[in-house]
């Protein structure tokens, strides 16, 4: 099988694209962003270059491979002339050389650079806004040296559904600590940001205003006073002001929604209004509703986002949450190491 048609490889070597960390540019030209990062072996007996492994690993994943021996097969398989585009010589890397070199490599450094890559492949529209959702999973595929599936916090780019940055962290309390870290490697400038109740956080709220962006953060029992708050507004006073419904997947869904402004009786930094979301759906097998209402705040005013924009914005957090059963899906191999080397997430 001829691996051209797969090969995501742009012709643009010396086009730059997003920061990376420290202010550097990341190229548009994938072999040219895996050349940040750092060659783990020793230069004694090296005969495959760094980038052209890592890459031949990166493209093979995107390609579909899902373990090692995929990846070396989908290597076996590469045409001379791609061969050649990726700094492969007549014999390509084995598949014990491939398992050497990824899992050695810097998986946060190899991270940041795909997903500066991959950023420069998705150029949000001139129009509309930027969602960027926060979301964390356990990853399928990947496992520690405790045999614990890695868990991952990360971004992701609501329009495509492009992983923007992951970063592993030690269970999902762990998340709030990781949340502004994994953000301080991304572009939010003007970018509106979604997750869910774990991260209605205060010092979230004022570090995503410091960096220039927006918010949405749902509102849950986890915040008691604030939610109490919420849902004793009143809403039924209020008129619904964006309202959708949908059929498929065996069932009816409608959603409708209400914004109020932000009481002063409310203490969260920088909030202006108030979101309440009511979900009803129904099996097209039986005539039972089920209803389901969500309470959400942001920073943005009337005049900032529509609310269909707001709307939207939730109902994107949701399909990240819901279709993304684990970040291994799109972007890392399912991967059973024959050692037990550090997880490399991507």
């Amino acid at each position: 099988m001829s691996a051209c048609p797969s090969l995501p490889i742009s012709v643009g070597a010396t086009c730059t694209g997003p920061a990376l960390a420290g202010g550097d540019s990341a190229p548009v030209d994938l072999l040219a962003a895996l050349a940040w990062v750092e060659d783990p072996r020793a230069r004694r007996g090296v005969r495959h270059g760094f980038v052209a492994v890592v890459g031949v690993g990166v493209c093979a994943v995107l390609a579909g491979a899902r373990t090692f021996t995929a990846i070396a097969e989908w290597a076996h398989d590469l045409t001379p002339a791609v061969r050649v585009r990726l700094g492969l010589g007549r014999k390509p890397p084995s598949e014990s050389t491939i398992r050497r070199v990824l899992q050695a490599v810097d998986a946060e450094a190899l991270d940041q650079a795909v997903s500066a890559w991959l950023v420069t492949r998705s150029a949000p529209s001139a129009t509309a806004l930027r969602m960027i959702a926060i979301d964390g999973k356990s990853a399928r595929g990947a496992r520690g040296p405790d045999g614990r599936a890695v868990h991952l916090l990360a971004a992701f780019d609501q329009a495509s559904g492009i992983v923007l940055g992951q970063t592993v962290v030690d269970g999902k309390t762990n998340e709030i600590n990781a949340f502004a870290p994994l953000l301080d490697r991304i572009d939010i400038t003007g970018a509106v940001i979604t997750a869910d109740a774990l991260h209605t956080q205060h010092r979230h709220a004022d570090y995503l205003i410091g960096r220039g962006a927006h918010y949405v953060l749902t509102v849950k029992r986890n915040q008691p006073s604030l939610h109490r708050q919420l849902a004793t507004l009143p809403w039924a006073q209020v008129p619904t002001v964006d309202l959708t419904h949908d059929k498929g997947h065996g069932r009816i869904q409608s959603r409708s929604l209400k914004l109020a402004a932000v009481p002063a009786g409310i203490r969260f930094p920088h909030a202006h209004l108030a979101i309440q979301l009511t979900r009803r759906r129904r099996p097209l097998s039986s005539g039972k509703w089920h209803t389901e209402t969500v309470y959400a705040i942001t920073d943005m005013t009337w005049a900032q986002i529509r609310a269909d924009h707001l709307a939207e914005a939730i109902r994107g957090h949701w399909g990240i949450e819901t279709g993304c059963t684990g970040f291994a899906t799109s972007s890392s191999p399912r991967i059973t190491p024959r050692s037990a080397p550090e997880p490399v997430p991507r």
